[in-house]
């Protein structure tokens, strides 16, 4: 019986975040420059706490600096919209981001949108969005920079290589797909509505699944050979009532068919926070005409 290699992203996340010091480090000594990150959370939602806590504390670990702000649950549009006009113009913010979901009352679109290009370390400004459909210098989506680095080190040369990517989000599906292209991947998008999905997975060298659906990739669905990269987290029931986290793939049937696989939790989760740090790193660079540095870990 096969055993997949299990791709430990904590591990590879840790190594990315001590070479992002490193530069950080090069970027105060050689220029006097300090990458800030701002994190703007609004109202009290207990997930959102504690995104934004390890945000700051990692971007403090790697030498940025880290400014939070938090503001009430009854915070309108508008006043969000001023708080992050104010931060566009600061020179100390290299990177803004807002942290989702947003209460009810604000349009998270228009809020995606106020966010300068240059700075939007999220990725998710659709002129970010359009420069990485069309070859462009982008700010690209966090999860899916995670998911392509663990790619590079772990399934070797990609150009041609078929993959396939489960889900169609603007969050990763559809920039996967377009960090896969710039690869020279052949890629095909699937979905819930995707003829023979499975039969569609069958013919993956590569499989980013990003549907949302615990445990819906079956072993039987995969390559064997195929290296899988699980972006799903999703909590199902156990019988102590506490639940655990699931993975968008059938792990135990998987690891026994695929080359390389990542577990959830433990994957891309940990490559999330790692990358946001690294575009704020290539925002500051960008913003003062510095050449960015290349930080990309190997596989052990």
């Amino acid at each position: 019986m096969a055993t997949a290699t299990i791709i430990d992203g904590k591990h590879f996340a840790a190594r990315l975040r001590t070479g992002i010091a490193t530069q950080v480090a090069q970027l105060k000594a050689s220029y006097d420059l300090t990458p800030g990150l701002a994190v703007v959370l609004v109202g009290d939602d207990p997930a959102s706490q504690i995104y934004v806590r390890n945000k700051g504390v990692q971007a403090q670990e790697a030498g940025m600096n880290s400014f939070q702000h938090r503001l009430p649950v009854t915070t309108t549009q508008p006043e969000l919209l001023e708080r992050i006009a104010d931060l566009n113009e600061d020179p100390a913010v290299n990177g803004v981001l807002v942290q989702l979901p947003l209460p009810a009352q604000i349009d998270p679109q228009a809020v995606i949108e106020a966010i300068a290009v240059a700075k939007d370390v999220d990725g998710f400004h659709p002129v970010n969005a359009g420069l990485l459909a069309t070859g462009g210098t982008a700010m690209v989506p966090c999860t899916p920079l995670g998911c392509l680095m663990l790619l590079k080190a772990y399934a070797g040369d990609l150009a041609g290589q078929r993959a396939v990517v489960l889900g169609r989000s603007n969050i990763v599906g559809k920039p996967m797909a377009a960090l896969l292209l710039r690869e020279h991947c052949t890629v095909t998008i699937a979905h819930s509505r995707t003829r023979d999905l499975a039969e569609e997975c069958r013919r993956a060298d590569i499989l980013v699944a990003a549907v949302g659906r615990a445990g819906m990739v079956k072993g039987d669905w995969l390559k064997p050979g195929a290296t899988v990269i699980d972006v799903g987290i999703n909590r199902v029931p156990t019988s102590d009532g506490k639940g655990r986290l699931a993975g968008d793939v059938d792990f135990a049937s998987a690891v026994e068919v695929v080359s390389a696989i990542t577990p959830v939790p433990g994957g891309v989760g940990p490559m999330t926070i790692a990358c946001l740090l690294l575009n704020t790193l290539t925002a500051a660079c960008r913003q003062h005409d510095i050449a960015v540095p290349e930080v990309l870990p190997t596989a052990d």
